[in-house]
C-alpha cells in the first residue's frame, strides 16, 4: 500500500510545475530528528502564537479605549464579547476538521483535493453563520438571562448586532486559515492579523466618537459599542485581503480556492462527523471558564476580580501549548498523508515533549513572578493579595491545560475527536465546575483542612487544574490506545 501510494504522489508531482512540485516536497521533507524537527516545530508554532496574541489584543485594546468612556461601556463590551465568543468558539471548532483533512492532502501532494476542501468549506462557513447569527440576534434573551443594569445593556445590545453581522466573515476566513496552516504557512494568517491589530484603534476612534464624510455620509458616536462595529467592519476586510491573496498569490493560486463549487451533502457529513465533535469541546472549554465567573459573581468584588487576573494569565499561556499543538498536529497529519505513520508518531512524541518542556517553563516563570503578575493587573493591594495564590495554582492548571491541548490536537491527526469529548465534557464540567462549585460553598462550611484557604476563586481554580489533570490522563489514553496498532500500513489515506 506505501508503495503504491508513494507511486501515486510521484506521478502527481510530475505534472505539476518544478515551483510547486519544490513548495509540496516541503510537506514531506526526509526524516527530521532531534534538533531539526524541534526548530521546524517552533518555526511553524511561532507564527501561529502571534497570530493568536493579536486576536488577544484586539480585545485588550477595545477594553483600554472603552474604558477611557466610563465603566458601562467596559462591562457592556464585556459582556457582549464573552457572549459572541461564546458562540464563535462553538462554530469555529467544527471547522477545525479542515486542518487535519487538509493536511493529509498536503502530504500526500493532492493540490486538487485541498482546493476542494477549501471551496467546500466556504458552504460549511456559511451553514454555521445562520444559526451564529440567530442566535446573537436575540440580544433581549442574552439580556434577560444576564440582567445587567440599563446603562450596561445599551452598550451590549447594539455590540452584539454588529457582532452577529461580522460573525459570517469570521467564518469565512477559517477557511483561508486552514488552508494556510495545513500547508505549513502560518506566516500568511500572522500577517494578517497583525494588519488588522493594526487597523484596530483607528477604526474603534472612527465608530466610537462618530465621523462624517461631506454631506452624504454620517456616522454617530457609538460609543463602546462602536468597538464590535469595528471589529466586525475589519472581519470583513480581512476576508477580502484572504480572498486577493487566493487569488493572486502563486502559493496559493494553484488550489482554485476561489472557483465557485456547488454544495456536497457527502462532504458536509464526513466533516461534521469529525467537526461536530471538536465545536462541542471547544464549547466545554470556553463555558467551563464562563460558568466560573458566572459562579463566582455572587463573592465580593474583590474574588472577581482576583479570578480575572488569574483568567487572563491562564489564557495568555494557553496560546503556547495552542500554537505547539497545532504545529505539531498539522506536520504529524502531513506524515500520515504521505503514508508514514511511525514518522507521524515521531513528529507527535517530539513535539509533545517540546511542549511538556515549554510547560514546565512557563510554570516557574508563573511561580517565580507570581507577585510582579499579579500586581501588573491591579493596584488595589487586596485584589493582589488574593490574586497571588491563584496565580501559583495557575502554574499547575497551566501545566495540564497545555499537555491535554496538545494531545487533544494531536489525536485530530489520527481524525480522533468524538471520545476526546466526552473526556473534557466529564472533566471540566464535572469535576471542574461541580468540584469547583463543591471546594468553594460546600467544603468550606465543614470546616475541613484547607477549608480557610479555598475561599474566593481559589475552590474553582483548585478543581480546575485536577479536572485538567484528569483531562491529561484521558487523552493520553486514547492516544496511547490509537497508536497501540498503528503501523505504516494501516495509515489512513486522506478522505475525498
Amino acid at each position: 500500500m506505501a508503495g503504491a501510494q508513494a507511486l501515486r504522489q510521484h506521478r502527481a508531482l510530475r505534472a505539476l510545475p518544478a515551483r510547486t512540485v519544490n513548495r509540496l516536497s516541503e510537506a514531506v521533507p526526509e526524516p527530521l530528528n532531534g534538533l531539526r524537527l524541534r526548530l521546524r516545530l517552533l518555526k511553524m508554532a511561532a507564527p501561529l502564537f502571534i497570530a493568536q496574541i493579536a486576536l488577544m489584543m484586539q480585545g485588550i485594546i477595545d477594553t483600554l479605549m472603552a474604558g477611557r468612556l466610563s465603566a458601562e461601556d467596559v462591562a457592556g463590551i464585556g459582556l457582549g464579547a464573552s457572549i459572541y465568543f461564546s458562540v464563535y468558539i462553538g462554530l469555529m471548532g467544527v471547522q477545525l476538521a479542515l486542518v487535519p483533512i487538509c493536511a493529509r492532502h498536503y502530504g500526500a501532494g493532492d493540490t486538487q483535493a485541498i482546493g476542494l476542501e477549501v471551496r467546500q468549506g466556504y458552504w460549511l462557513a456559511l451553514l454555521l453563520a445562520v444559526p451564529g447569527c440567530v442566535v446573537l440576534g436575540f440580544t433581549d434573551l442574552w439580556l434577560a438571562v444576564a440582567s445587567p443594569p440599563d446603562e450596561v445593556a445599551v452598550v451590549t445590545r447594539p455590540y452584539l448586532a454588529a457582532a452577529a453581522v461580522g460573525l459570517p466573515a469570521a467564518l469565512l476566513f477559517r477557511n483561508f486559515h486552514a488552508l494556510a496552516v495545513s500547508t505549513s504557512r502560518p506566516g500568511l494568517v500572522m500577517g494578517l492579523n497583525l494588519a488588522m491589530l493594526v487597523l484596530k484603534i483607528p477604526a474603534n476612534l472612527l465608530f466610537m466618537h462618530g465621523f462624517s464624510v461631506g454631506a452624504w455620509l454620517t456616522v454617530p458616536a457609538l460609543g463602546g459599542a462602536g468597538c464590535g462595529v469595528a471589529t466586525a467592519l475589519l472581519a470583513w476586510i480581512t476576508v477580502a485581503a484572504a480572498a486577493l491573496m487566493l487569488g493572486f498569490e502563486p502559493g496559493l493560486r494553484r488550489y482554485r480556492a476561489l472557483v465557485p463549487a456547488r454544495p456536497s451533502a457527502t462532504w458536509l457529513r464526513r466533516v461534521l462527523k469529525l467537526g461536530l465533535p471538536i465545536g462541542a469541546t471547544q464549547l466545554v472549554e470556553v463555558t467551563s471558564f464562563t460558568f466560573m465567573a458566572i459562579f463566582l459573581a455572587r463573592q465580593e468584588a474583590v474574588v472577581g476580580a482576583s479570578h480575572q487576573i488569574a483568567a487572563r494569565l491562564a489564557g495568555l499561556t494557553y496560546m503556547i501549548g495552542l500554537a505547539l499543538g497545532t504545529a505539531t498536529s498539522t506536520l504529524a497529519a502531513q506524515a500520515l498523508g504521505a503514508g508514514s505513520s511511525s514518522r507521524a508518531r515521531d513528529i507527535a512524541l517530539t513535539g509533545l515533549r517540546l511542549g511538556a518542556w515549554a510547560g514546565l517553563s512557563t510554570m516557574a516563570l508563573l511561580f517565580g513572578f507570581r507577585e510582579p503578575l499579579a500586581a501588573l493587573f491591579s493596584t488595589d493591594p487586596a485584589v493582589v493579595a488574593m490574586a497571588i495564590p491563584l496565580v501559583v495554582v495557575v502554574c499547575v492548571f497551566h501545566f495540564f491545560d497545555s499537555a491535554q491541548t496538545q494531545i487533544t490536537l494531536v489525536l485530530r491527526a489520527w481524525h480522533v475527536t468524538g471520545a476526546p469529548m466526552f473526556v473534557h465534557l466529564a472533566a471540566l464540567w464535572g469535576v471542574g465546575l461541580g468540584g469547583g462549585w463543591w471546594l468553594t460553598y460546600a467544603y468550606p462550611a465543614t470546616g475541613g483542612p484547607g477549608s480557610q484557604w479555598l475561599s474566593g476563586a481559589a475552590g474553582f481554580w483548585v478543581a480546575g487544574a485536577v479536572a485538567l489533570a484528569l483531562a491529561t490522563a484521558g487523552v493520553g489514553w486514547l492516544l496511547w490506545w490509537v497508536w497501540r496498532d498503528s503501523t505504516d500500513s494501516a495509515a489512513r489515506r486522506p478522505n475525498h
